[in-house]
This record gives structure tokens, C-alpha cells and sequence, in this order.
């Protein structure tokens, strides 16, 4: 499969890409970043877009792709609603239907978060936009949809993406919360078995993406 990813220089994308890039079920992965990511490997092809609400310009360099893991995304401290509606939001889901457009049979998966709201009517911002964003991408017309709402993910060997003030709480928190963790690892399997095989629910909490990366 060919997959597409965005977030690369986060650690969830980053995550992501490393795991693809191992994986022999996949064999090319585009990331697409707004800025120039330092890796290099036989199976990686970059495409630089400076605005997401580009994506148009950009038709030729995405097609033919069988997946979109998007992770990327910003924390909502120091945002008001509406910049952080317009990043989390407008931003995903006018690169969502450029890709929906072109790739119809593609699978696009969207890291959300846990706690998100789909309801879109809670007391918390975040939760509400996250939610707001699921549900529409949910209505595109992709082969498949699914949200990711991991929780806490133990980064994967060979990260450089890992903020210093998280380091100390990796060692611990799988261990004092077993139930609430998960390795991005299992993220990573999980979101290449979407493009294997189908799963009966879209949105995915912590126990269904730990049963989707033992799939296939």
C-alpha cells in the first residue's frame, strides 16, 4: 500500500512514519509537512505544502494513494475557539476532501484524542472542535474513515520528536495505567489494518485500536 502522512514532525507522526517505513506491508510513504522533515529512507517521498488550504495546487503529487494517516495538529492552550476551529478543523477537512476528491478509494484515518465530544455541545472547546471534525470527516465520501482517540502513546524506538518534559512520564504511566496507554506501535499497526481490513466502528477508543493492531 502507499500512504500518505501528515504530522511528521510531531511525535505522533513521527511515530507513525517510522513504523510504516518498517513495515513490509507498506511501500512508499509521502509525508506532507509544512516543513522539510530529516529523515531519509528508500520508501520515503516528501511534499512540502506551506497552507493545507493549498492542497489543490498539490492534485498530482497526491494521487494514487491507498491511505491518509493524519496526525497532525496543535494543542488548543493559548488558542481562542475560532483559530483553534480553523487549524483542527477547516484545515482537516479542506485536505480531507481534496483527498477525497482524487482518491476516493482511499482509507483516511484522523488522530482525534481521548475525552473527544461527539456531541459537539460540551463545556470543553477542544472536545467539542475535535468532535465537530470526526463527525464531519465521517460524512466524506472515503472508502473508509476511521478517528483515532489514543489517549497516552509510548513513542517508538529511534524517536526524536519526544519533548523533554514527557520522557520521565513514559517510563511510568504505562505501568501505573495499563488500561489508558498504548505504544505507537500499536497506533501504527492499527492504522495500516484499516487499509487491510474493516472494523465495525469509525470512532476508535484505546480498546478498539489495541484489537485493530492484532487484526490482521
Amino acid at each position: 500500500m502507499k500512504v500518505i502522512i501528515t504530522g511528521a514532525t510531531g511525535m505522533v507522526g513521527e511515530g507513525v512514519m517510522l513504523e510504516c517505513l518498517q513495515n513490509n506491508k507498506v511501500e512508499q510513504v509521502l509525508i506532507v509537512s509544512r516543513k522539510h522533515v530529516d529523515y531519509q529512507h528508500p520508501k520515503l517521498k516528501e511534499l512540502l505544502i506551506a497552507d493545507f488550504f493549498s492542497a489543490q495546487d498539490f492534485r498530482k503529487e497526491l494521487q494514487g494513494y491507498d491511505a491518509c494517516f493524519f496526525c497532525a495538529g496543535v494543542s488548543s492552550v493559548g488558542l481562542n475557539e475560532a483559530d483553534y476551529t480553523r487549524i483542527t478543523y477547516d484545515t482537516t477537512l479542506h485536505f480531507a476532501g481534496v483527498l477525497a476528491d482524487i482518491n476516493p478509494d482511499m482509507v483516511f484515518n484522523f488522530v482525534t484524542g481521548a475525552h473527544t465530544d461527539s456531541s459537539e455541545k460540551g463545556k470543553v472547546m477542544w472536545a467539542n472542535v475535535k468532535g465537530k471534525t470526526e463527525n464531519a470527516l465521517m460524512r466524506l465520501p472515503f472508502r473508509g474513515q476511521y478517528n483515532f482517540r489514543p489517549g497516552f502513546m509510548k513513542p517508538v524506538k529511534g524517536q526524536k520528536n519526544v519533548r523533554w518534559f514527557f520522557k520521565p512520564i513514559i517510563a511510568i504511566y504505562p505501568y501505573l495505567f495499563p488500561k489508558q496507554s498504548l505504544t505507537l506501535n500499536e497506533v501504527s499497526q492499527a492504522m495500516i489494518n484499516t487499509v487491510l481490513t474493516t472494523y465495525p466502528k469509525q470512532v476508535l477508543e484505546i480498546g478498539d485500536i489495541r484489537t485493530l493492531a492484532k487484526a490482521v
